[in-house]
């Protein structure tokens, strides 16, 4: 890493007084001999909205995996708070595995049920409320992404928005500090895709919800990332972690390129 990457890594190093909610440290993905991502060393802080990008195929999919305990480490940890995610007894990793609520590209929503039911499963199986307080408690998460009206409604009859809106309502409905959305953006109109942000920065700003989303859509990364984590395909580990729009005007040469994409608005280049 040159010195200019390690001069964007050390620059958004998180402040040493916040205690992050996950901290991942020296991790490295492989699939047998194969090496997709080595030395991942970064924290998710509480309150904030983390993205998660870099070109196709360096691994951003797969790291989401393994933040969420879908695939253990080549080496390295994913510590939630102080607790190993991969090292934790099974009951212990059961625990952690209900701190947070996940989203997957496509909402993976049960066809079998409809959107209520999908809302309520996660209460049904990890707490003791009663039908009632299962009900009055899903209603209110689908009211919170804006499908009040869609409790009794089945999958296949929501569009695409819709569906992402309600994978997120399930995805709360256990009060997680922590959600993490894979490619929430993907396959959205332009419209949508900005409700879809605004929901994000409700997340955050009104619920205190941290985020960690990955995706390729850069209008999303500069309205909601508070910061990038930035993956290389070429040299397999990160190469920038901090606000998108400093990265964009000063991150190491591939980042900036990557972020370019799309041309920066007077405004940011006059400040």
């Amino acid at each position: 890493m040159d010195t200019q990457q390690d001069a964007s890594l050390d620059a958004a190093a998180p402040p040493t007084a916040v205690q992050p909610l996950v901290s991942v440290r020296k991790l490295t993905m492989a699939f047998g001999p194969k090496v997709i991502q080595r030395d991942l060393d970064f924290d998710i802080l509480p309150g904030e909205v983390l993205a998660i990008a870099g070109g196709s195929g360096c691994g951003k999919s797969t790291l989401l995996r393994h933040l969420i305990g879908l695939q253990a480490p080549a080496a390295g940890q994913v510590l939630y708070g102080d607790r190993d995610l991969y090292a934790a007894e099974a009951m212990e990793q059961r625990k952690l595995l209900q701190t947070f609520g996940v989203t997957f590209q496509a909402g993976a929503l049960w066809s079998s049920m409809t959107v209520g039911e999908n809302v309520m499963l996660p209460m049904q199986l990890f707490t003791d409320m009663d039908a009632a307080q299962c009900e009055h408690e899903a209603r209110f998460k689908l009211a919170l992404v804006g499908l009040g009206g869609s409790f009794d409604a089945e999958p296949a009859t929501l569009s695409g928005g819709m569906k992402k809106r309600a994978a997120i309502a399930r995805a709360l409905a256990l009060n997680p500090p922590l959600v993490f959305l894979d490619e929430p953006s993907a396959g959205l109109d332009p419209l949508a895709s900005a409700n879809l942000d605004e929901l994000i920065l409700h997340l955050r700003n009104d619920l205190h919800t941290t985020v960690v989303m990955v995706s390729h859509e850069l209008e999303s990364i500069f309205t909601v990332a508070d910061r990038l984590l930035f993956l290389d395909a070429e040299t397999k580990t990160m190469t920038a972690l901090g606000p998108p729009k400093e990265l964009r005007r000063s991150g190491p040469e591939g980042v900036q390129t990557f972020l370019r994409r799309g041309a920066p608005s007077p405004q940011e280049t006059s400040t």
